[in-house]
């Protein structure tokens, strides 16, 4: 393949109007080169290259020079028009244009008056193919009058009083710029009390005695006539209160009295602007400057906010002690209201700017000159903007183009003059004008038509000498009309040079970005258009690069050694080598103890001054490469002992042989503080894409003070160097300077592409985008492809931003693509990416699983069987099958559907078969099948119903025990909650409890299944019975539950607790607690022992002594110990009258519990030996409770019940 540039050349139909955009971004001007052989050859109509400012402003003192130059092939000719006529320079003696040029000069020094010469002025350049005009020039003299005399009056004021002090210059040209002074030229302090208006006047907030001066003077400052004006002097006197107070009294009499007050502080008010409310109007891309100035006594203080958006941060500005915003560069976005805010410790106040930017006509597109060949279509575009919309005009050579000579090939549409079939003589200059009230815009453009074969300027047989590894830019510059087209070939055989290792740019110059040494040959351009074609050929020659293979060492000597340094460089023989030794970056000197011997500098009898940096540099006529080394002069004298440490940063970081990929980054290492560094750590920082974050860049020997370092395109680098010796590590070295590397295409494209859809009809590609740095250059889009992967389709593609994600509409629903996503940036492609599947977007799936088949295994599970749905029905990415089922009444499958509560069961993947667990015994089921894909799931197979067989019951839901009697009991109870079949019968079995809890006999009873209530008779009376009762199917005897209960004691019969209520007991105790003879008796026994207690209280007052001692010691009961009087304890405590033993039960064992022989009336007899204890309060705790048992036999256990004797004693 061929390089060629091809003319941007497309032609307009015609008639089609709505091309226009589109023809002109396909159109370029072709530019004529500045080639001298070339212009004497070509023709070309003028050009206005240099002009006069629009507003002129002249010294009235010197000569007026209004410039006009201008180009063209024949040279062009001038003429002027001064205020709308024809300006006849040859009847003004005064008036002279210079040779071959347009400029006039007009001597007024000589005589004449600059006033005479004031006017519009406008310059015609013209020849053959043309005419060009320069924009309207406004000429006026400068003008800086004087000051109106006027008498100042002394001004007097009290202290903390506001003052202006006015200064209203005379009109100038242009307006002076003014400052206050003293008689002394002496600028005025000034102040947030102090400060000068735009208006020039001088603003005090509150006066001060300080204040007080005769020689406040206002000037104007002329700049164009460098003058200066001044007004009279201001005198101002500030009298404070005293002395206000001294001068009334020695105006008054004695018999009158008056004392002036203080001034006193107020809120702020403005001096300007005045009212609330104010307008400005400024012109895009001025200064926009608003001012508030408040007095107020503290002095005010001014805010500034703008009420419907924030102040732009980059262009605001604060003047003048913030009095004054500014904002520079205004656009149209900066109108609205302005507020300022004066603030003092007394209140605020507010002014509101209304500010309004209108803009001066401004270019969009401005007209391009345009070279055609005859026969090709062209345009001219004028496109401007303002506020108000700026009009368009256009001009044929100087004339407006309703009155110009009439061409058909040129047709006019608003703001673009369509060319079709140009001729020669459709040759002209345009010019386009786009005005409003607040200015215009001028514009030249010419569409020159030549017909000219191709040719090449460069010189033929250029030799190119270029380094290896750097880029080479061979040239063919050219020109022709039609635009030719350019191609170059390598060697004698023109073989053809691919564009993926070449770079042609527009101009011609082909570029080789790394050459090779297989670059070098013969290369020939060739430049064809439909008139002809040229050639030419260029030589190309690779060195190889110059490189330093030993570099000079850092070396320490002391004072008046000898120290020799090193350069070894290996450089292209075919080059001259010349190498130079720097100190210190200057030349060495001029001294005999310098040496220079081909590689070597040797400096003799070294003293201090020697000390420094010294770099060999080693040029050759194409490259340069130096490398340095730090020589360190020290005392021969013994030093003390050496402090060791970590290194000292590097300095002096410099970056020569600067490529567009490489880099040499040189530095000066540090002090090492006695212990060698072993490496250098270099780092680098991305100012572009990640300021402030240092990366690791690489690491070098600690004997090397220089590295060359590979770089990515398009990377603002900063480098830093830190040095390593065997303690540490040094702080960084300060950056380098910046180094922005050249653009490049992208070298990797974005990872983790999927193609996934979001929709049944769109396909959504996403992916991870590069990172600044990996986009090697500004403007990263991606190149978005994608087809079909089993059809036909040629690829699709489409460049989107630098986003994540685009999204394909209109696809066919899952449809499998191949899609792939590549990187570019303004200078081109990344590699091919790679290809990767993807699916389009998944619907839901169209059919049911058939064949649904059901394989009941037993009571609780069954196996559902399947046909695997077709795979182009799923629609979508198989996520499994999902089996909904029911427990359904029979004959009520349809009707009650809306009110079942279905089971859901998921089976992954493309399994057909499955396992329904938990399933209730004896029940209807019913079931479908549906297949799940990625969207949802698809319809429902038919439904399938399957029985479950019977299986055991549950436990009967409750067992009551009712109408207890001497003999029988009744139970009551309710069916099983679950039956699981059909109940065939149910058993009961019971057996006595003895009074020591064993277990008696067992007694088997079948009960007929309808029954829910059974009495049983001739049971022994007062016993206790435990139950055992379930239910049967034919699959077997359900789970059973337990109870307890008791016989009555006789007819009467007292119930025991919660027997005659049926509740089921959690334990075999009997909550006696609750019962009322229990309570009186603990009542009864509680009052007889706070009498003993009384008793024994009033018989202690008395003084009797009891010899309880003896009878305590004689039962040696350890929890009764006597006390003594002498320690503060009790002493011997007894009943003088009654020496016997304590009565039994009146006191328990240390473990709590009365044995049964020592108390005759032991409550444990009530308790029916059931375990029980008391609360605090002498409540009873304890109740029945019944535990159930697997099996009759167990439940034998029991545990002795404490005494309730015991509780009695917590009473006491």
């Amino acid at each position: 393949m061929q390089l060629k540039i091809m003319p941007k050349k497309k032609r307009l139909p015609a008639g089609r109007v709505a091309l226009i955009l589109f023809l002109c971004q396909m159109i370029s001007a072709l530019e004529v080169p500045l080639d001298p052989k070339l212009l004497e050859d070509l023709v070309q109509p003028p050009t206005i290259t240099q002009q006069s400012p629009k507003d002129y402003i002249i010294d009235p003192r010197e000569n007026i020079v209004i410039q006009c130059e201008a180009k063209g092939k024949p040279p062009p000719s001038f003429s002027w028009t001064r205020n709308g006529t024809h300006f006849d320079i040859d009847k003004d003696p005064l008036v002279t244009m210079k040779p071959g040029s347009g400029t006039l000069t007009i001597n007024i020094m000589s005589e004449g008056k600059a006033e005479t010469y004031e006017g519009v002025y406008q310059c015609t350049a013209r020849n053959e193919r043309g005419a060009a005009i320069s924009n309207n020039i406004v000429v006026r003299p400068s003008r800086s009058p004087l000051w109106t005399k006027e008498k100042l009056e002394p001004i007097t004021l009290r202290n903390g009083q506001s003052l202006v002090l006015p200064c209203r210059p005379p009109l100038g040209l242009p307006p002076p710029i003014i400052f206050w002074m003293d008689n002394s030229f002496q600028r005025l302090p000034q102040s947030e009390r102090v400060s000068q208006g735009l208006n020039g006047d001088l603003y005090f907030s509150n006066v001060l005695p300080e204040d007080t001066r005769e020689d406040y003077i206002c000037y104007a400052r002329f700049n164009h006539t460098q003058t200066i004006q001044q007004k009279q002097p201001i005198s101002v006197k500030v009298i404070s209160v005293d002395e206000l107070n001294d001068t009334i009294a020695a105006n008054l009499s004695d018999t009158e009295f008056y004392s002036a007050k203080p001034n006193r502080e107020r809120p702020p008010t403005f001096l300007t602007p005045e009212g609330n409310t104010s307008n400005k109007e400024e012109l895009r891309g001025n200064v926009l400057s608003l001012e508030c100035i408040a007095e107020g006594l503290p002095t005010p203080v001014i805010y500034w906010i703008k009420e419907d958006g924030m102040l732009p941060t980059n262009r605001t500005f604060y003047r003048n002690f913030k009095k004054t915003l500014q904002i520079i560069q205004v656009s149209e976005a900066d109108s609205g209201n302005y507020q300022c805010i004066a603030k003092n410790a007394l209140g605020a106040i507010h002014h509101t700017i209304s500010v309004t930017v209108k803009a001066a006509p401004y270019w969009i597109l401005a007209p391009q000159n345009l070279v055609l060949s005859p026969g090709e279509d062209g345009s001219l575009i004028c496109r401007a903007n303002g506020n108000p919309k700026p009009r368009i005009s256009w001009l044929s050579n100087g004339v407006p183009i309703e009155i110009a000579p009439d061409d058909p090939s040129r047709k006019i549409d608003g703001d673009t003059i369509i060319f079709s079939n140009v001729q020669e003589r459709s040759s002209a200059v345009y010019q386009c004008n786009a005005s409003n009230e607040y200015g215009y815009l001028l514009a030249n453009a010419f569409v020159n038509v030549l017909a000219e074969p191709p040719r090449i300027l460069t010189s033929a047989n250029t030799l190119y000498q270029v380094i290896a590894n750097r880029p080479a830019l061979l040239d063919c510059a050219f020109f022709g009309s039609p635009l030719p087209t350019i191609e170059w070939f390598k060697g004698a055989k023109g073989s053809a040079l691919r564009d993926d290792i070449y770079v042609l740019h527009e101009n011609g110059t082909l570029e080789i970005p790394v050459a090779q040494k297989d670059s070098t040959g013969t290369y020939t351009c060739v430049a064809r258009n439909k008139l002809g074609m040229a050639k030419n050929e260029v030589h190309l020659e690779i060195k190889d690069p110059t490189r330093i293979i030993k570099q000079p060492e850092y070396a320490v000597v002391q004072r008046g050694s000898t120290v020799s340094f090193e350069c070894k460089v290996k450089h292209d023989h075919t080059l001259t080598l010349t190498i130079t030794w720097l100190k210190d970056n200057g030349e060495l000197p001029s001294d005999g103890r310098f040496t220079v011997d081909k590689d070597h500098l040797e400096v003799a009898d070294v003293r201090d001054s020697d000390g420094g940096a010294y770099t060999c540099v080693a040029n050759t006529t194409l490259d340069m490469v130096s490398a340095s080394a730090v020589l360190s002069v020290v005392a021969p004298t013994p030093t003390p002992a050496p402090i060791y440490d970590v290194p000292n940063p590097p300095f002096d970081l410099e970056l020569t042989d600067q490529l567009d990929k490489s880099v040499q980054l040189s530095w000066t290492p540090g002090d090492d503080n006695n212990s060698p560094i072993i490496k250098f750590i270099i780092e680098y920082e991305d100012a572009m894409h990640e300021a402030g974050l240092w990366h690791h860049q690489t690491e070098v020997s600690g004997m090397q003070t220089t590295a060359q370092l590979k770089l990515s395109p398009y990377v603002n680098y900063s480098f830093r160097v830190m040095a390593v010796n065997s303690l540490g590590r040094s702080l960084p070295s300060e950056p380098s300077e910046q180094y922005l590397t050249k653009a490049a295409e992208p070298d990797t494209n974005p990872t983790a592409v999927e193609g996934l859809g979001s929709e049944p009809d769109n396909l959504v590609i996403t992916w991870k985008p590069l990172n600044g740095f990996e986009s090697n250059g500004p403007g990263l889009q991606y190149k978005v492809s994608w087809r079909q992967k089993d059809g036909d389709d040629e690829w699709a593609s489409v460049v989107v931003a630098n986003v994540s994600k685009y999204i394909v509409s209109g696809t066919p629903t899952f449809v499998p693509y191949l899609i792939k996503v590549q990187a570019l940036n303004d200078v081109g492609f990344a590699p091919e990416p790679a290809v990767v599947m993807g699916h389009s977007g998944e619907d839901l799936p169209m059919v049911a699983p058939g064949n649904v088949r059901v394989n009941v295994v037993n009571s609780t599970l069954a196996e559902v069987h399947w046909d695997p749905v077709p795979l182009k029905s799923i629609r979508g990415h198989l996520q499994g099958y999902r089996i909904y089922y029911w427990k359904a009444q029979e004959g009520s499958l349809k009707r009650n559907r809306r009110h079942i509560e279905k089971k859901i069961l998921t089976f992954q993947g493309s399994k057909t078969h499955g396992m329904l667990p938990g399933l209730e015994p004896f029940s209807h089921y019913a079931l479908n099948v549906r297949v799940v894909n990625g969207k949802g799931e698809g319809p429902a197979s038919p439904d399938r119903v399957f029985n479950t067989p019977e299986g055991v019951p549950s436990a009967p839901s409750s067992l009551k025990i009712i109408n207890p009697t001497l003999d029988s009991l009744t139970l009551e109870w309710d069916p099983p909650s679950r039956p699981n079949g059909i109940l065939t019968e149910y058993t009961l079995k019971y057996q006595p409890i003895n009074s020591t809890h064993e277990l008696g006999p067992l007694v088997d009873l079948k009960i007929p299944a309808n029954k829910t209530r059974w009495t049983l008779k001739n049971l022994n009376f007062s016993t206790r019975y435990k139950f055992y009762f379930y239910a049967q199917t034919a699959a077997g005897s359900g789970s059973q539950i337990t109870e307890e209960a008791v016989t009555t004691v006789d007819e009467a019969g007292i119930l025991p607790p919660d027997v005659g209520a049926g509740k089921a007991m959690a334990s075999r105790q009997v909550d006696i607690a609750t019962q009322g003879w229990f309570i009186g008796l603990m009542c009864a026994v509680a009052l007889l022992i706070l009498i003993l207690l009384i008793v024994c209280f009033i018989r202690r007052n008395k003084g009797g002594k009891y010899p309880v001692k003896e009878k305590e010691d004689a039962h040696a009961d350890p929890e009764i110990q006597p006390m003594k009087e002498d320690d503060g304890t009790f002493g011997e405590y007894s009943d003088a009258e009654d020496h016997k033993p304590l009565k039994k039960g009146s006191r328990t064992p240390s473990d709590r519990t009365v044995k049964k022989e020592d108390s005759d009336d032991s409550l444990v007899d009530y308790g029916e030996g059931v375990n029980g204890q008391f609360n605090e309060d002498g409540s009873f705790i304890g109740q029945y409770s019944g535990k159930k048992e697997k099996e009759p036999a167990e439940g034998n256990e029991s545990s002795e019940a404490p005494s309730p004797v015991n509780a009695m004693n917590s009473f006491v």
